[in-house]
């Protein structure tokens, strides 16, 4: 006999979901971008369900000491269109990273995320702070550790 597979419901969801704080005080801003969305979408959760969103608060603090890492990351250009004819503007990620580190990081982020509105409704969860400090302490966050793969460093 087939076992039963167990799905989340949206409410279920909704009343078991934790603040974690991630610091991106030296770290590459992938390194960052991958542990916020792994634990936006739930996938830490033994509950996962792909259509369903059943990820946890993120709060990113410290994203101007964020770095890029390889040799010409930070020149390298990021293009975005405005809508107008011959609009196409780019600026280089260092640029970018430096001027605006917390649209920098959200963008990353919302990459990872699924381009749907569940996708829209998971970045919604998401805060990014440029210094140490954010006003989410009420919701008592937890600090978040990362994860460690095959008993790594």
């Amino acid at each position: 006999m087939a076992k039963a597979t167990r799905f989340a419901s949206v409410e279920e969801m909704r009343e078991s979901r934790v603040w974690y704080v991630v610091d991106a005080a030296d770290q590459p801003v992938g390194r960052v971008a991958v542990e916020a969305a792994r634990l936006l979408r739930g996938k830490h959760k033994t509950i996962y369900t792909p259509n369903v969103d059943c990820g946890d608060h993120v709060i990113i603090v410290n994203a101007a000491k964020a770095v890029l890492t390889g040799g010409n990351k930070g020149k390298e250009p990021i293009y975005h269109h405005t809508g107008w004819p011959g609009a196409l503007k780019s600026v280089q990620r260092g640029a970018e990273l430096a001027a605006t580190p917390q649209r920098t990081l959200r963008r990353v982020v919302r990459g990872m995320l699924p381009h749907t509105r569940l996708g829209d409704a998971m970045v919604r969860k998401l805060k990014v702070y440029s210094g140490p400090e954010h006003p989410h302490e009420a919701q008592h966050p937890v600090p978040f550790l990362g994860t460690r793969k095959n008993g790594g460093e």
